[in-house]
């Protein structure tokens, strides 16, 4: 039978990648009658599909993201979903930019929208910024873990791991007080209602900050706010306490995910970091439109347009020289941890300097002790919780260690991740309230002018389908499955009791389940690794991002060689391609010498899963597709056939060769469909005979620079040709495809 997977276009590496990969699975697929289609949910189509009437016809295209949202909640669904840009104010404008150049008639971005048009357009381009991608299309709760093949290579080949001192002084602050975890009000609501979120000022006056907000029966609310004046003071002690313990001085939030509270949190670190500057010059940058928000890099780049600005800008220079040490994201071009609010991310940061000793590069291009600053207290712990078990007991041994695999909470929206429409900066000091249809109030804070308030939802059929999973995945892993909630917190109390009024809805008898405070279950999680006990964390959304970065970047290196696969709760299924990023170093290296270190591992372990599904609808022969696949994959691994770090050594686009080569000897060694095996035989002798004269291809164009025409759509035709240059494997998979 005819089947269809949908695989997504996004954005920089694995962009790139797709252009080298997308043949081989074409090819490949075509053997067992699934067709294989694409779907543009770059940023830079996400952007040109909100702009239909700015471009001519030609230029145009289609919603891809709203398609495949809708795809999502149907039986149909087969999804393969690539890491994408969740875009800060400062790389969505360089996309603008660039589209504009290409000859995309789109408007500029208005900082300081004065008419209903610009206000308009700034909505419009504010719907792709942070993770506009991900909360449309899981419509199921995620299930990531190391695959056998990946956990056994990385033991085999263990990668480095800093060493710990006892007496490394490295550590978390954060607030645990005034933030959002302390001010967390949460109710579970006991029919389908419309909530309005309002602001009532001290005499009385009412704004509405947003109403229609539909929820339905058994829903959990929260409403917090995080106080910015206690922020300001916190990260001033923070600054003070970095400099007397001359340690780096770091932050590490979330821009991209939270994109509405993150930014201001960040832009609070920059003033909190230069007061002075902002004392001075704090309403000359303003005027200018340069926003601490969007980081020191974007303030930076603007001062030449200043009539003050090289003033300002030696201003800035005294305060970095005067303060302490801060932490860099590239010391080399002195590219500072407050550069830009995109850069440093606090589930990936954290696990790299854990990684790493504890060490941050200093502004001397040497590793560091740290200062970590996670102003909001939800999750620091967990971090400080792995920091202090490595000062007691050392680096986590790769050889040795067991895996934290997780089953997250995510589905519509669920948590934090789904807060951005209803996160607001209070311009004036009054009370927030959560009205339901009755007008009875639900939640209420008191609030000042620069607080930041936020609700988010969390929607009932999607906790039952996660506590369900998490039955699933201890059963058939025999593996204690740990539901990290804490009863302190108002939203985790609400579900702690769904999870013990659910979890007897299945079979559990004989599984180990238990329910943790986060530090206390990253504790326990950290205690079994050592012994090379697996334990499953059955977490929330956020906690679903952090900690498998957390835990893989640890066991593995890295968070892209898990397995995703999002069961969608309609029965469909999205399978995610790891949690590696969208890795833009990979692109510069690309442009500058021909080489892409991209792994497109997470690509291969993803479109496996995919096929499997298929053949769980029916298509027998795409679970033999999937199988061997899977052989072939770990065939890739022993051989040491992924990508290198060096020009002149296998890239991304031989490790494509070689997963070709092996995965067509998988078929035609396979006994269960000899038609199959018999497509496959002449294309295995071919690949195997030519394997010199390919591999000789494409390492023959590395070493110069690569013209793809443009960082965020790069020009197809060009990225093409790059990322195919062999013209002797190009030969073999076309002849297949036909």
């Amino acid at each position: 039978m005819a089947t269809k997977i949908i695989y997504t276009l996004t954005d920089e590496a694995p962009m790139l990648a797709t252009y080298s990969f997308l043949p081989v699975i074409e090819a490949f697929a075509s053997s067992a009658g699934v067709d294989v289609e694409t779907r543009d949910i770059s940023l830079a189509g996400r952007i040109l599909a909100l702009f239909p009437e700015h471009l001519t016809e030609e230029q145009r295209i289609g919603d891809a993201l709203t398609e495949l949202g809708e795809l999502a909640t149907t039986p149909e669904a087969n999804i393969i979903k690539l890491p994408n840009i969740s875009a800060s104010m400062p790389q969505l404008k360089a996309a603008i930019k660039e589209l504009q150049a290409q000859g995309y008639g789109l408007p500029d971005y208005p900082d300081d929208p004065q008419t209903d048009e610009e206000r308009d357009v700034r909505a419009r381009y504010d719907k792709v910024k942070g993770s506009a991608v991900n909360p449309v299309l899981r419509e199921g709760n995620s299930d990531r873990r190391a695959p056998a093949a990946v956990k056994n290579y990385a033991r085999k080949h263990p990668h480095s791991m800093g060493e710990w001192s006892p007496t490394s002084r490295t550590r978390v602050a954060t607030m645990g007080a005034d933030d959002f975890r302390s001010n967390e009000q949460s109710v579970v609501l006991r029919a389908d209602d419309t909530l309005t979120i309002r602001h009532v000022a001290a005499d009385g006056t009412q704004t509405v900050l947003k109403d229609g907000l539909k929820v339905l029966e058994g829903e959990v609310v929260d409403a917090t706010v995080m106080r910015a004046a206690a922020l300001e003071a916190f990260l001033r002690e923070q600054v003070a306490k970095a400099a007397a313990d001359d340690v780096l001085f770091s932050v590490h939030l979330k821009a991209t995910m939270m994109k509405v509270s993150d930014p201001i949190i960040f832009g609070h670190v920059v003033k909190a970091f230069f007061p002075e500057v902002f004392e001075q010059y704090g309403a000359d940058l303003a005027a200018a439109g340069l926003s601490p928000n969007n980081g020191l890099g974007a303030i930076l780049d603007g001062l030449d347009a200043l009539p003050n600005g090289a003033e300002i800008r030696a201003a800035f220079e005294k305060g970095l020289a005067d303060g302490p040490r801060l932490a860099m994201v590239n010391s080399d071009k002195g590219i500072t941890n407050l550069h830009v609010p995109s850069d440093v991310i606090v589930d990936a940061s954290m696990p790299a300097m854990i990684r790493t000793s504890g060490h941050m590069w200093g502004p001397d291009g040497e590793e560091h002790d740290t200062l970590a600053v996670i102003p909001d207290s939800s999750y620091a712990g967990v971090y400080q919780a792995v920091i202090e078990d490595c000062q007691a007991h050392g680096a986590f041994d790769p050889t040795t260690m067991g895996s934290v695999p997780n089953v997250g909470l995510m589905a519509q929206k669920a948590e934090e991740y789904g807060s951005h429409d209803k996160t607001f900066e209070m311009d004036t000091a009054g009370r927030v309230e959560v009205v339901d249809g009755s007008g009875e109030v639900l939640m209420s804070h008191d609030v000042e002018a620069g607080d930041i308030w936020r609700a988010c939802q969390t929607k009932d059929a999607p906790i039952r389908d996660w506590v369900k999973l998490a039955v699933t995945r201890a059963r058939a892993s025999a593996t204690p499955a740990v539901f990290w909630l804490d009863e302190t917190r108002a939203h985790d109390r609400n579900l702690i009791a769904k999870v013990e009024a659910y979890l007897p809805e299945h079979d559990t008898e004989g599984l180990d389940i238990r329910i943790m405070s986060p530090v206390e279950a990253a504790k326990l999680s950290v205690e079994r690794i050592r012994r090379g006990e697996d334990t499953i964390s059955v977490t929330g959304n956020v906690l679903r991002d952090y900690n498998t970065d957390l835990f893989p970047i640890l066991e593995l290196g890295t968070s892209a060689k898990m397995l995703s696969v999002v069961p969608l709760m309609n029965g469909g299924g999205l399978f995610e391609t790891g949690a590696g990023g969208s890795a833009p170093k990979h692109v510069q290296q690309l442009v500058a010498e021909d080489y892409l270190r991209w792994d497109s591992l997470g690509e291969f372990l993803a479109l496996a899963e995919s096929l499997r599904h298929e053949a769980e609808r029916g298509n027998a022969r795409a679970g033999v597709l999937g199988d061997t696949l899977d052989r072939a994959t770990g065939t890739l691994l022993d051989e040491n056939k992924s990508p290198a770090r060096r020009v002149g050594s296998i890239d991304n686009r031989g490790s494509h060769f070689w997963l070709a080569r092996y995965w067509a000897q998988e078929l035609a060694a396979q006994t269960e469909d000899e038609a199959l095996a018999a497509i496959f035989t002449p294309v295995a002798e071919q690949l195997v005979a030519q394997s010199h004269a390919i591999d000789a291809e494409l390492i023959a164009v590395q070493g110069k620079p690569a013209d793809i025409g443009g960082y965020y759509r790069p020009d197809p035709e060009k990225a093409a040709a790059v990322m195919r240059p062999s013209a002797t494997f190009n030969g073999i998979l076309d002849a297949l495809k036909r």
